[in-house]
């Protein structure tokens, strides 16, 4: 298996701030994703079609694609449903997160392999202390805490082909973990390392792919690394913006690599030597293909 690294091309120049939770919408074949603080969430069909940009009440830090075609918010204090309509993005809340803890707000998040909502959240203050935590927001459960460790800046979070090994991270601590996860019972076993991080890079968005192998977007190194379900470095993927920030694979066939990136807490000498930073990217890795996230298991009859 090539270990050689890729270059990425530029896909999008959309001058994202904090580009982030990249996903194919494969019904409308289309990317989205969010710009968590201009509080927007973004959709582009690819090649020279603009993109269109939805206003949002809040900072929106993940989503899910439901299965009736709604989405599932995760806005900086709660969850809600998001509907398209010709008006834009209608939102209705549905669960307040972290509601007497003015620090946090949701951060990464995706579906598990069982159609459950999985997520973290993020300290703000300036103190960084970690008092961030991983939740399953599920239909028929609710809100379920996770016990695993507090956080400063959740991320990473992905799940093995089998739903059974959860991937996240604690960013500031540079290392990817893993653990025994079971949807069902919102239960997961003891944290274990899966991949360290090297400097200057720290761990952020992450997927895994069609053989299992895992992804993540290495905030501040402009780079995407493979890992192997060991955790071994495989191929890796370089682009012309140090804060890449999340990859998804998309497109007809499933297979094309793409990128957001920021231009957050670049200065300006920073971002006139990148001046792509908030771009998105995209790439094709030789043998590589995507495996799609499920469908979060809402119900079409609630919807607003």
């Amino acid at each position: 298996m090539s270990t050689e690294a890729v270059s990425a091309s530029l896909a999008l120049d959309a001058r994202c701030t904090l580009g982030e939770c990249l996903l194919w919408d494969a019904a409308q074949a289309r990317w989205l994703w969010t710009d968590i603080e201009a509080s927007c969430l973004y959709g582009w069909a690819g090649g020279s079609a603009p993109p269109q940009r939805l206003e949002l009440p809040d900072r929106l830090g993940s989503f899910a694609l439901c299965r009736s075609g709604r989405l599932l918010l995760g806005l900086a204090k709660g969850l809600a449903w998001g509907r398209f309509g010709a008006d834009g993005l209608a939102v209705a809340p549905l669960a307040p997160v972290d509601a007497a803890e003015p620090r946090t707000r949701i951060n990464d998040g995706r579906t598990d392999r069982s159609g459950h909502f999985v997520f973290g959240t993020f300290n703000e203050a300036a103190d960084r202390r970690p008092i961030g935590s991983f939740y399953q927001y599920s239909q028929r459960h609710g809100l379920r805490r996770l016990a695993l460790p507090a956080v400063t800046i959740a991320n990473s979070i992905c799940f093995s082909p089998d739903g059974r090994t959860m991937y996240f991270t604690d960013s500031l601590r540079g290392l990817i973990q893993q653990c025994r996860y079971d949807a069902d019972a919102a239960e997961v076993g003891a944290p274990q390392p899966f991949a360290g991080v090297a400097a200057p890079g720290e761990p952020d968005g992450s997927i895994v792919d069609a053989d299992g192998c895992l992804w993540n977007a290495q905030w501040g190194s402009g780079r995407v690394q493979r890992y192997s379900p060991r955790g071994q470095p495989l191929q890796q993927v370089r682009l012309a913006a140090p804060h890449v920030t999340c990859p998804a694979f998309g497109g007809a066939d499933g297979a094309t690599l793409t990128m957001t990136s920021a231009r957050k807490g670049l200065s300006p000498q920073a971002l006139a030597q990148a001046p792509l930073s908030g771009a998105l990217f995209s790439c094709s890795v030789p043998g590589c293909s995507g495996l799609a996230d499920a469908l979060f298991e809402d119900e079409p009859q609630d919807a607003p």
